[in-house]
């Protein structure tokens, strides 16, 4: 779609596919499958855990749609640049970027390694970044591209032990606002989603004691996460960049 285009709902690319760091987990696997439903082909990239990725990629299968798994340690520094040619080479060019896998080391600040703040860092923001730069590329050339990373409300409204986590979900909403600035005129968004407490394997035994500090008075389900990146990704979501839409059932509020 051109910048004077103004056909409604703007066009989309034919060709290409979606990306899903981290598709084999619940908020994940739930944006793999939403994403597929819209027409994407869909690369489920997974660090450990190939039976649920591979189960996943079943699941689309089973509904109609076309899904790959392929693997990867983001904690590699070489690995996301791979991992985007891997993509390319399973489905064609990445046109939906979802960087969603995220990995936590909670402690103490004055107790926290620098393991365990560098690990975080480095999965949870760097690789996102790393996959970022290659991935605009091939965006700005079509003059469209949907680029969404999923940050948390730790990063708006921060959590006692989970600095590094806070840290790296803070600066995910940065980098979203800066290169969305850099990109809009191409007909690139990128947008950040800020999930509040949902329920996964991230979240399994944490959340008794949580539930009634949360307006709703419920965690949220992977699919509610999933539908709000299916807009974002979506071509009637052309207007919407450097936004964050948080998805915390009034925790925030």
């Amino acid at each position: 779609m051109s910048p004077k285009d103004t056909s409604w709902p703007p066009t989309r690319p034919e060709d290409g596919c979606a990306l899903v760091t981290g598709g084999s987990g619940a908020i994940g696997a739930a944006t793999v499958k939403a994403l597929a439903a819209d027409g994407w082909p869909v690369v489920v990239h997974y660090g450990r855990g190939a039976e649920r990725a591979q189960a996943v990629v079943a699941a689309v299968e089973q509904a109609g749609g076309t899904a790959v798994a392929v693997a990867a340690d983001l904690a590699d520094p070489a690995a996301p640049e791979q991992l985007l040619a891997d993509a390319v080479a399973a489905l064609g060019p990445v046109r939906v970027l979802v960087n969603n896998a995220g990995i936590t080391r909670d402690n103490l600040a004055m107790q926290l390694t620098d393991d365990e703040w560098q690990s975080v860092i480095d999965v949870d923001l760097t690789a996102a970044f790393r996959l970022i730069r290659p991935a605009l590329k091939t965006m700005i050339r079509a003059r469209w591209g949907r680029i969404v990373n999923v940050s948390s409300v730790i990063g708006l409204k921060t959590n006692p032990g989970q600095a590094n986590y806070a840290a790296a979900k803070a600066g995910l909403l940065g980098l979203t606002r800066s290169v969305a600035a850099e990109v809009a005129r191409r007909n690139v968004t990128v947008n950040a989603v800020a999930p509040g407490f949902v329920e996964s394997e991230m979240t399994e035994g944490i959340l008794e004691g949580l539930v009634d500090h949360i307006p709703a008075r419920r965690a949220g389900r992977p699919e509610e996460v999933a539908a709000t990146i299916r807009f974002l990704a979506s071509p009637e979501a052309s207007y919407v960049t450097g936004s964050t839409l948080v998805v915390d059932g009034g925790l925030g509020a």
